[in-house]
């Protein structure tokens, strides 16, 4: 009976020294792009340029955020100027221009909103591609090119500048790097900058 049981005590033993704790898993992490990087309050100090009579009225959208919070562009320019940016995962001018881009908008964070908008894409690359340029401001999801449609986008990137209050100030096919997107925001919205 011992001769027959060690066997099978053995197997057991084995198998149970084989397997390995699965290490709990913590939750997943936030996608980037969603609510957590909305803006904060508006500063007191912020002081603004009016914007020209003349200019037309941005077109307003709603839409979800990459973590499927809803979004209303206008609840942001009434209250800041907002920056959207038009990109794709896939587009080689965006993603060279990104770094600096990220750095421009965390800069302005809270007085000028910077708002992605990407389209014809799929979430998981453009969580990719969020993580890997270190993009901390919200970003809608427009897979049907609705958005860029409606601001006359045809391919990325494009910037497009929106004032307070939702006049359309300007628009930059092709986009633009962020030096001259930081002097331009000082030309044409930020009263007071150098």
């Amino acid at each position: 009976m011992r001769r027959a049981l060690l066997p099978l005590l053995l197997t057991v033993a084995l198998l149970g020294g084989c397997s390995t704790p699965t290490p709990e898993a913590g939750p997943p992490p936030a996608p980037a792009g969603g609510a957590a990087a909305l803006p904060g309050p508006v500063p007191a100090d912020l002081a603004l340029r009016p914007a020209p009579g003349t200019a037309p009225a941005a077109p307003a959208f709603t839409g979800a955020l990459t973590d499927g919070t809803p979004f209303a562009a206008a609840e942001l320019w009434a209250q800041r100027p907002v920056v959207f940016t038009f990109f794709n995962s896939w587009c080689t001018t965006c993603a060279s221009r990104q770094a600096a881009l990220s750095e421009l908008a965390r800069s302005y964070r809270d007085r000028v909103v910077f708002v992605g908008v990407a389209g014809a894409d799929q979430a998981d690359e453009v969580q990719d591609y969020l993580r890997a340029h270190q993009v901390e401001y919200p970003v809608v999801l427009d897979d049907q090119q609705t958005i860029w449609r409606s601001y006359a986008v045809r391919e990325p990137p494009a910037v497009v500048l929106v004032a307070k209050g939702g006049a359309l100030l300007r628009g930059w096919p092709g986009g633009l790097d962020a030096p001259t997107l930081d002097r331009r925001l000082r030309e044409l919205v930020l009263a007071g900058q150098p």
